[in-house]
């Protein structure tokens, strides 16, 4: 199968780049099945294993898919014109405006606050990972993502820190100065900034922790910072919105909108790393996702539609409450 895809980010993402690390894995995945593989993606980009066409900017996308594809992989948007068969992932909490039946979501409860129920886990290549090391002390907490965002909560992560006799908070995703929010200033030194990390530095940070704080206020479409903490052997402390109690059930982590609740057990919390990391190894995984997607382009190529009616957002709520 000839198939197209297009994203609107420069790849590969060598530091954090969620959306972009997926879609990498993806069409590695396709290749080795021994599907061809060509990337419409921005100037900057480059592969190894797939054609990269360079997106004009100044071309309607549609005109620049190859005539040969047999079906194109949109990332969050639909371009007007296009003439063949393709599906479009929906990585966040919202759906374009020309929204057709053919939409694919990261997660059951993501499908589920749209009215769909097609959907498919975000799965990463856990050998370009390395193996975990899962006997090492684990002595610090850790926080992953984009700390400036509002709805991470990092202040609750921080928060609930603090509060732990001894806790200290390696923060991957921020930065002790923070322009973006008004000068803002950490002064903690219980709370330790290493910005934007790549692979190797995330592996040596999350392979000592002993779990990620992951207090979010707003119904999480994913979330790979969970399965990649899963990976390492961390367990999850985080919210039990969108898609979090789906992929945190009780042996890997523990759920609460109270920071009260998450303290109290994070004080008595013994994981084990090994479970941690097979239940991300094995469930979450680059292999069982283009296998997944593959059903999606089949299905569409037969004529079928992913959904019956066009999904429409039901619950993109902000602000969750968070005590």
């Amino acid at each position: 199968m000839k198939i197209v895809i297009v994203i609107n980010s420069i790849i590969p993402a060598i530091k954090y780049g969620g959306t972009e690390r997926v879609i990498w894995y993806l069409g590695q995945e396709l290749h080795k099945m021994g599907h061809t593989i060509t990337y419409l993606a921005p100037k900057g980009s480059y592969c190894d294993f797939a054609q990269i066409i360079e997106r004009n900017p100044a071309v309607p996308v549609s005109a620049q898919i190859p005539v040969e594809a047999d079906i194109v992989h949109f990332q969050g948007t639909i371009p007007e014109g296009v003439n063949k068969p393709y599906i479009t992932t929906i990585h966040g909490n919202g759906v374009p405006a020309n929204a057709d039946r053919n939409l694919v979501f990261v997660s059951r409860n993501h499908a589920q606050r749209f009215g769909s129920n097609s959907f498919v886990y975000n799965g990463l290549d856990w050998e370009d990972y390395g193996p975990a090391n899962l006997k090492l002390p684990r002595s610090r907490y850790h926080f992953l993502g984009k700390a400036a965002w509002k709805v991470k909560n990092f202040k609750g992560a921080m928060a609930v820190t603090k509060a732990i006799k001894g806790g200290q908070l390696d923060v991957l995703g921020g930065y002790r100065f923070n322009f973006k929010m008004g000068m803002r200033f950490t002064f903690s030194p219980q709370i330790h900034f290493h910005g934007m990390v790549d692979n190797s530095a995330k592996k040596a940070i999350i392979e000592r922790s002993k779990g990620l704080i992951f207090p979010v206020t707003w119904h999480e479409p994913f979330g790979l910072a969970i399965t990649e903490s899963l990976y390492y052997g961390s367990p999850i402390f985080g919210t039990p919105y969108g898609s979090l109690p789906e992929l945190v059930p009780n042996q890997v982590g523990y759920l609460s909108n109270k920071a009260s609740e998450l303290i109290h057990h994070m004080k008595e919390a013994d994981y084990s790393p090994v479970t941690c990391n097979e239940y991300a190894r094995d469930l979450f995984n680059s292999q069982i996702m283009a296998q997944e997607y593959l059903k999606k382009y089949e299905a569409v190529l037969n004529g079928e539609s992913l959904n019956p009616e066009i999904p429409q957002a039901i619950d993109i709520a902000r602000n969750l409450p968070w005590e």
